[in-house]
């Protein structure tokens, strides 16, 4: 067992490199581009937007509870369309550093719990490619799989979430790779 304290450097390090990558991926390719389309009549759609008084929050439309899905008038509501989700930010230019700052966060915490699995399943001096094994799965898991569920629930499109776990399986071998480099030693 390797406890979570000795493999700080791993997670910090991995969690560096994640962030890195990201910004690549995100900011230098365009692999990324056609995750979002634009609306048709943008301007006409957000004056509509910002005349109904919408403010930040998820919405669903046509809104319904359980108990009206059966009703007749919400089947027409659907059949009418659209049907969608809306994620509504606040107004003002993004705040890319708090978001940036969060997503290093995110990615600490995920070699956080990478640490903590890897810690309970090998010892100190363990092979690189078990270690590999083991940390690239689990990161995997923590990068990518998040990914299809917005294609299952929201209607993400397909090529978007296989992006998404294409990103998830870098970072997870990213992550495998500097976990595997900075394996403790047998003492």
């Amino acid at each position: 067992m390797v406890s979570i304290a000795s493999l700080w450097l791993p997670i910090l390090v991995a969690a560096l490199v994640v962030f890195f990558a990201s910004s690549v991926f995100h900011m230098m390719l365009p692999w990324h581009q056609k995750d979002y389309d634009k609306l048709p009549d943008e301007e006409k759609t957000l004056e509509a937007l910002r005349g109904s008084g919408v403010g930040v929050g998820n919405y669903m439309f046509p809104h319904c509870t359980g108990k009206e899905m059966a009703n007749e008038e919400m089947q027409e509501k659907w059949k009418r369309g659209p049907v969608g989700f809306l994620n509504v930010l606040p107004s003002g230019v993004p705040a890319m550093g708090k978001q940036l700052g969060l997503w290093f966060v995110y990615c600490v915490i995920v070699g956080v719990f990478v640490a903590y699995i890897a810690g309970l399943s090998l010892a100190p001096g363990a092979h690189y490619l078990k270690v590999f094994q083991i940390v690239g799965a689990t990161g995997f898991i923590a990068y990518g799989l998040g990914a299809p569920l917005e294609s299952i629930w929201r209607g993400q499109k397909w090529g978007t979430s296989l992006r998404f776990l294409v990103d998830g399986l870098v970072y997870g071998a990213l992550t495998a790779g500097v976990f595997g480099w900075l394996w403790p030693a047998a003492a």
